[in-house]
């Protein structure tokens, strides 16, 4: 028997049924992203080597996705009010992954005056059937079993990428239910979706982004007048997209010294892969090297065409040794002013999220069979503008 026609396989119709029967609701809006959904499913099917337990993962973070979408345009048609919701997106972080994005992210975002996408909201940002608006505790108790399901598959991920349902998170978690964004490839191992993705127009996902941070904001009154922070590695091959959507956003770029950012960033997607499937380690490294390097070029090349005055560059020692500076600049560029009420709460914040309070993220560029030599080949002209 051939074991690739004897593998389970993700199946488009399938998913939009069951999205359908979980909800009990029939209307996707504009379909759209039924095109970017083909080419992801060709290309999981065809190359992720999933194990029946990840194709049954896998579908249900499509079809949580598709669930979502449903309930938002049933809520849309009955509270029209939502799309009247003023949403103010101050700043996006982005940058290569693995460079304090994360920290600095949620260091901003407990600011007063400041908001964020939470990590169970992006696993699921339409509410649950009964819910009561400010108390999505089923939402949350989702995103605490999801966490606790992959620390068993993958316990690595504990020192690699802190993980709590009501932290601030990335927002790529919601376009990658749309099927436009990094986090496809980072979840899957899907090299061919890679290259259609790079050419592919993603501006509808953003489009769509926006009417789901006004339904968020919806949910939860008290958001209504703050600034939202965005974050994610995923915006620097695409930084154009971002930059258009959010014309006044603050574009904030964080730094490290790539012989850092790539042993690190691989050996995440190592971890999540494990979720899925078993991808040898020399593969992965081989693969996401030149991703990243991939990722790199598209930015140089875009940061250029939208011009520095958008941009802040924050190096990842600098916040290790004076975050309240460093964060000051970005709210500062945001429209937010410093006091001693400010730096307190802040201060506060780093006190309980100290990296020595995660385990150790253990990683070497040989598990990988990466060579130091070429990282700093590829990366020179980067280290150069910004390490050095």
């Amino acid at each position: 028997m051939n074991d690739d026609k004897a593998a389970p396989q993700l199946e488009r119709e399938a998913m939009l049924s069951a999205a359908c029967a979980r909800t009990g609701l029939s209307d996707f809006g504009d379909t759209w992203f039924l095109e970017p959904m083909d080419q992801y499913l060709a290309a999981a099917n065809a190359e992720a080597r999933l194990t029946p337990e990840g194709v049954a993962g896998q579908t249900e973070v499509v079809v949580k996705g598709l669930a979502s979408r449903l309930r938002m345009i049933d809520d849309i048609r009955r509270h029209p009010e939502i799309l009247d919701e003023r949403v103010e997106v101050a700043g996006i972080i982005l940058g290569l992954p693995r460079t304090g994005s994360t920290i600095f992210h949620r260091l901003l975002a407990s600011t007063p005056g400041m908001t964020a996408i939470r990590w169970y909201e992006a696993q699921n940002y339409a509410p649950f059937p009964g819910e009561q608006r400010g108390n999505p505790s089923e939402r949350r108790a989702y995103a605490r079993a999801m966490i606790d399901g992959w620390m068993q598959l993958s316990p690595e991920l504990a020192s690699i990428h802190p993980l709590d349902p009501d932290s601030p998170d990335e927002e790529i978690i919601v376009l990658g239910q749309m099927f436009v964004s990094t986090m496809i490839e980072g979840m899957s191992f899907v090299p061919s979706f890679c290259d259609w993705l790079d050419g592919y127009d993603q501006s509808r996902g953003h489009e769509d982004l926006k009417v789901i941070l006004k339904y968020l904001q919806w949910q939860d009154p008290a958001r209504k007048g703050a600034k939202w922070i965005l974050k994610s590695p995923s915006h620097l091959p695409y930084t154009e997209i971002a930059a258009r959507a959010f014309p006044e956003a603050v574009l904030v770029m964080t730094h490290r010294d790539p012989l850092d950012v790539v042993p690190s960033y691989v050996s995440m997607e190592a971890a999540l892969y494990k979720l899925s499937a078993t991808i040898p380690d020399e593969e992965v490294g081989r693969f996401w090297f030149r991703r990243l390097v991939q990722w790199m070029r598209r930015f140089e090349a875009a940061r250029a065409r939208i011009g520095e005055h958008r941009f802040i560059d924050i190096d990842y020692r600098a916040v290790g040794r004076e975050p309240l500076v460093q964060a000051g600049r970005v709210l500062e560029a945001m429209g937010i002013a410093g006091d001693d009420q400010r730096d307190a709460l802040l201060s506060e914040f780093l006190e309980g999220n100290k990296r020595e309070q995660r385990p150790l993220h253990d990683y070497s560029l040989e598990r990988f069979g990466l060579n130091e030599a070429e990282i700093r080949h590829e990366f020179a002209g980067y280290c150069a503008r910004y390490i050095e």
